[in-house]
């Protein structure tokens, strides 16, 4: 590219981010100068990331809150988006436990292959985009009143980058090529990485994740897409740190060391309120990672990061690996995330809904099935029926899986064809 070339698409890219309220208080360590030099002459559109990032962005700011849970399968997404849901989590804890390219059972560890998140975030989208064309389809291409909006944005996991800035630059162009809307990145040291409710967490430098957080951002620049960035700090739990090189971890530094060399430091709010006003400039959202579901400390970290940053965005974590009756009555959890909505969270998410439900509907089907037999399924397709009156459609499995599309297509080819699918099939025959 000629230096005028590159100094005009510079200067229009830079008056965008000083002009477009998308980008106010947003801080980048690089130029326009090197997103124009590294995306070279030809763009690809990445409609999905640019339309669920646009989305997702109206949400938090139109929305008290926006809550998910998390998904682990394309039609469980679609579920999710069918019952009232507006946005999509995926979490890497439940890739690795049962949705990973390796084909394996992993705990939260970064064990699997890194490409796993982006391809399971492309076949939630795949599942999305068929629910919006049998929709279409069955309406005639008519938009009705009532229809769904099954494009939910999706925030994904990028755990803690799998390596250094360049892994993070790699993995969030991934991402935004399968059409995830916003990221998450945690300040864990990549190659001993834990689950947040797991011990042995070690930290990197909190300049460290700002160059990974900045890696995400410069990715997306590149790709031309508006991906949120979401900045997660383990440092609530977390007792160790590779170093103590960054000024502002010293006051938290203990001083004794491990014999891997790792530095220990104390843990607790004040580290995470710290990390978090290093991270805001940086981030569209800030998540601290806890061990309860505790109100007070979730009141006291906003309060703190807010009086600095005001319109900083915050997201929770309303983990499952809480016993959440054990620390909470009943009006507490029913207000819990209206009241995290009032300080500022405006993203809340249950990381591994997928995974329990998965599991615990299944478990209860066959615990039935193996001592009632048929009787034990039967009371699960009348629960289906039961639940059409608020919107489910799965029970006509056949039609959920786009049968009657293809069939479309299929004519589409060949008006006369004899051989279309769910013309004569059982479920037309038996599910009116």
């Amino acid at each position: 590219m000629t230096d005028s070339r590159l100094k005009g698409a510079a200067e229009e890219l830079r008056r965008q981010w000083e002009t477009d309220p998308r980008w106010k208080g947003v801080e980048r360590t690089y130029t326009a100068e090197d997103v124009v030099r590294i995306r070279g002459s030809v763009q690809e559109e990445h409609t999905l990331a640019r339309l669920g990032a646009e989305r997702l962005w109206t949400l938090l700011h139109e929305e008290d809150y926006v809550n998910a849970l998390g998904a682990l399968t394309g039609l469980q997404a679609v579920q999710q988006v069918k019952a009232g849901l507006k946005a999509i989590y995926l979490s890497g804890w439940q890739v690795a436990a049962d949705a990973n390219l390796a084909g394996q059972t992993y705990p939260d560890q970064s064990i699997y292959p890194a490409n796993s998140v982006p391809a399971v975030v492309r076949r939630i989208n795949n599942a999305l985009l068929r629910a919006d064309q049998v929709q279409w389809a069955e309406s005639d291409g008519q938009p009705g009143e009532g229809d769904t909006h099954f494009l939910a944005p999706i925030v994904a996991d990028a755990e803690a980058g799998f390596g250094g800035v360049l892994n993070a630059y790699e993995l969030m162009k991934g991402m935004i090529a399968a059409g995830a809307a916003g990221v998450h990145w945690e300040d864990q040291l990549a190659s001993e990485k834990k689950c947040g409710h797991l011990g042995g967490k070690v930290l990197i430098p909190t300049s460290q994740h700002v160059k990974t957080l900045n890696a995400a951002r410069l990715a997306a620049d590149v790709s031309g897409v508006p991906s949120l960035i979401i900045a997660r700090t383990d440092a609530e739990a977390a007792t160790l740190i590779t170093t103590d090189v960054d000024e502002r971890d010293r006051e938290f530094v203990t001083g004794d060391r491990t014999a891997e060399g790792f530095y220990r430091v104390r843990n607790g709010i004040e580290p995470c309120i710290a990390r978090a006003k290093a991270y805001a400039p940086h981030s569209d959202l800030i998540w601290m990672e806890t061990g309860t579901p505790d109100l007070e400390q979730a009141r006291r970290f906003a309060e703190a990061v807010k009086a600095d940053y005001p319109d900083q965005m915050l997201a929770y974590n309303c983990s499952p690996s809480f016993n959440w009756k054990a620390h909470l009555d009943d009006s507490t959890i029913a207000k819990f995330q209206r009241e995290l909505g009032h300080m500022g969270y405006t993203f809340q998410f249950i990381t591994l809904a997928g995974f329990h439900a998965l599991n615990y509907g299944m478990f209860d089907l066959a615990h039935g099935y193996a001592r009632e037999g048929m009787t034990a399924y039967v009371d699960l397709q009348e629960r289906e029926f039961a639940a059409a009156e608020k919107g489910f459609t799965a029970v006509k499995h056949q039609r959920e899986a786009g049968t009657g599309y293809f069939d479309l297509v299929s004519t589409a080819i060949n008006p006369e064809s004899s051989t279309t699918a769910l013309k004569g099939s059982t479920e037309e025959g038996q599910f009116h």
